[in-house]
């Protein structure tokens, strides 16, 4: 199930000779979610041909930690005073960090949606 995107999304690709950016915004939508091996990333900006495009990404779980252990020791690039920010980022990982105990009662299955 998809959701609309509620910031925006810039993604870059870069090939020796090609070079592909998009742009996902509010118009567009994405799908989060874990399944057994990873955690899978959809954005997909509907609309006729010449403006649709989508982007899946899956990364797995060593690597996904390891890109979460980076964000943290970087946390310092987002402004103290950008309170919004910093409030949405620390609750979203308090939500995973509880969502991964051991007693969480809510199987994979239903938490990776």
């Amino acid at each position: 199930m998809t959701k609309p995107i509620p910031d925006k999304a810039e993604v870059a690709v870069e090939y020796p000779d090609k070079l592909y950016i998009g742009t996902f915004a509010h118009t567009a939508r994405f799908d989060a979610h874990l399944d057994e091996n990873g955690i899978s990333l959809t954005l997909d900006r509907p609309g006729a041909d010449e403006e649709r495009k989508s982007v899946r990404m899956h990364f797995h779980f060593a690597l996904f930690a390891e890109i979460l252990s980076d964000l943290a020791r970087t946390v310092a690039a987002v402004p103290p005073d950008d309170v919004a920010h910093r409030e949405a980022l620390r609750d979203a990982a308090k939500a995973l960090y509880l969502a991964l105990e051991p007693e969480a009662k809510t199987p994979l299955k239903a938490r990776s949606r």
